[in-house]
Parts: C-alpha cells; structure tokens; sequence
C-alpha cells in the first residue's frame, strides 16, 4: 500500500505514549523564565490554547521540542520526548537562578495519551478542543488538540491527553505505538528526541512553519543564529516526508546516489503502519530531490520515496 493510496486502515482509536514525558514549570516568574528560554511566546500563552516550542542550544541547534500549555496561574507544561527530558529539564534548572520558578517531572503524575481519529475524537464530545491547538483543562486531566496528520488525502485528528487515565466511556480501541508515531510524521510536526538532540537548527526541521518559532519575541540561546538562519540566504535543508520499504528511526542517515560519500539528510521521526507501511520526517538538503534517488543508510541501501507534506515549504525556501 502506498501513502498515495486511496485508502487506508482504520487509524482509530488511543495508546499510552511511553517514550514522551512531562515537565512542569511552578511559580510567579514561570512565564517571564520561559520566555527567555523557549523559541515560542510563553508570557501571552492563553489557558485555552497550547503552543509548539523549540529549545536550543547557544549554537541555535534544538535540544528539544515542546507541546505546552498553561494549567494554573502560575503552572505551565511541557510534554516532550521522554529521553531527552532529563538533560533538558537538568539544563533549564541551570538558568532558573534567582527567578521564582520550580521545575520538576510530572511524568509519572501527568501520563501522556494519543488519541487519533474522528470517530474517537466526537467520542470525548466536550473533552476534545474543536481545533488545533485548542486546550481543554479540568481539575484531573488536559486535552490538547494537535494538528491533523493528512495521508491520501485524508485528514486524520489527533490529541494529546494528559492525565492518570482517559475517560471511562466510551472505551476506546487500542492504537499501536508505532501507527501513533506515523501519524506524527504524517502530521509534519517534528519532535527531537535523544537521537537527534543538537543537530538541527529549527527551520531545517520546519519549526517555524508549524508555529514553534516566534521571530517577534526577545532573545533566546541561539536565537542570533535562528534569526539569520531566517532572513539571510537561502535555507539549504528542510524536512520532508519520505517512504520506505523498511522500517525506520530517528538518526539514520539518508545518502543520495548522485553525491554517495556524504550524507544527505537523517531521519527525525519514523513511524509504521500495521500493514507494513514505513514513513519519516526527513531532514534533507533539498539539492538532493533534485537528481538521483534517496536510499536510507548508505548510497546502496533501501530507497525512499517523497511523499506529500501537509503543509507548504516557502518557495524562498527552496
């Protein structure tokens, strides 16, 4: 079955998503912190809504990426990938210095749910935010609503939910691991994960083209270097999906056979579909969709094939 295809199998339903974590961020000067740590705009994040960020690393390269959202007053979180969560929670407890901020991981507290389709989505009724990035919250539990992911034209919802359990009713069928993460590489949304921690600037993995980046706010480390890479020359890299006949993971490499030595891009999140469909985000120089074929590993590995963002690349861009 080909992404291009007509149809595909039933992406219903909900799975625990064991490999994503959560930090929480506590006090008066949480906002105000955050703001000068994140590529997103904390201090006028609205209850109702969550935002995508990006953290970087003085040379501007992500460390992270976040889904976040205000819960309290003076509380926000920030759910990312789980095996980057300790370093990155370690460094950003570095800078709280004097600021009146407590930082601390509520995974084991907020347990983090994907629930993907239309049919479960119209089953959680008022719980689930009409659209993206919406946020429902109630004293147990918070519903974000992430970007539909889109395949043969079909778009398919999604919502991140956290919380100790999903609603006793209806019961929602169980949804693979491994689809929930094709279903974020079909939704063209990146997330960093230890594999891939510090090799990419936000724009080569289309940050700012799915709202992580906020190029009005104040400084951030290494928003110098995200800002130029922005508004001087032309961006040489950029992520795109692509699939394969062999499953793939975050940090694999991509070769081009018309420039074999070198690599062309590396793989930021894979995914796989039940029947044997396998899919990735793909940071990848675009002269290499140019000419030649894409293989994954080596110039003679399994080749890959583009398959259609959900969005567009600013032709600037390329």
């Amino acid at each position: 079955m080909s992404l291009n295809s007509p149809t595909l199998p039933a992406l219903e339903g909900a799975v625990r998503l064991a490999d994503w974590g959560v930090i929480r961020a506590m006090g008066e000067d949480t906002r105000k912190f955050l703001h000068g740590q994140l590529t997103q705009d904390v201090e006028h994040l609205e209850a109702g809504h969550a935002r995508l960020a990006g953290y970087c690393s003085p040379k501007g390269r992500l460390l992270a990426t976040f889904v976040m959202w205000q819960r309290g007053k003076d509380e926000v979180l920030l759910a990312c990938s789980a095996d980057v969560l300790p370093a990155v929670l370690k460094r950003l407890q570095m800078f709280v210095m004097r600021a009146k901020c407590k930082l601390s991981d509520a995974s084991a507290e907020l347990p983090l749910w994907g629930l993907a389709g239309t049919t479960t989505l119209h089953a959680m009724a008022d719980a689930a935010p009409a659209l993206p990035w919406g946020r429902i919250g109630t004293e147990v539990a918070d519903a974000v609503r992430l970007p539909d992911a889109v395949a043969a034209g079909t778009a398919v919802p999604r919502l991140l939910w956290a919380g100790a359990t999903l609603p006793a009713s209806p019961a929602l069928p169980e949804l693979p691991p491994d689809t929930w993460r094709w279903l974020e590489v079909m939704s063209g949304v990146p997330r960093v994960t230890q594999a891939t921690a510090e090799q990419f600037v936000p724009q080569m993995v289309n940050l700012e083209l799915v709202g992580g980046v906020n190029f009005q706010k104040g400084c951030y480390p290494g928003q110098e270097i995200v800002a130029r890479s922005q508004y001087r020359g032309t961006l040489k890299r950029r992520g795109q999906v692509l699939q394969s006949s062999v499953a793939l993971v975050p940090g694999q490499e991509v070769f081009n056979d018309a420039d074999p030595e070198q690599p062309a891009g590396m793989v930021v999140l894979a995914g796989s579909l039940p029947g044997g469909e396998h899919a990735a985000l793909v940071e990848l120089k675009l002269s290499a969709l140019a000419a030649g074929a894409l293989h994954a590993d080596s110039a003679a590995g399994p080749v890959l094939t583009q398959a259609a963002l959900p969005y567009a690349i600013p032709a600037e861009a390329a």
